[in-house]
């Protein structure tokens, strides 16, 4: 591999490599970084809305679960009052 030196800044670069269709490899490589990065953007995002959902649900399910239990006592209680005790067991 043959380094070439920018005499300004002492850094070693290679020669651009032509493939294909006059795209350089430095091309291609900086459109599957660029694509890399905004797949990987979309992928936070994503995941901040499957945490968004996992929050609400657990909420949801905390709310469902206190309305069933409210529900289930009235119900009890008005089983209660709607069957009085014969005479006998007082």
């Amino acid at each position: 591999e043959i380094a070439i030196w920018h005499s300004q800044f002492d850094i070693p670069t290679r020669p651009r490599l032509r493939c294909g269709m006059d795209t350089t490899v430095d091309t291609r490589l900086q459109k599957l970084e660029s694509a890399l990065a905004h797949m990987e953007h979309q992928h936070e995002q994503l995941n901040q809305v499957v945490v968004e959902q996992a929050r609400i649900l657990a909420r949801l399910q905390k709310e469902i679960a206190r309305a069933s239990d409210a529900m289930e006592n009235q119900e009890l209680e008005r089983i209660r009052s709607n069957n009085q005790k014969p005479p006998h067991y007082q």
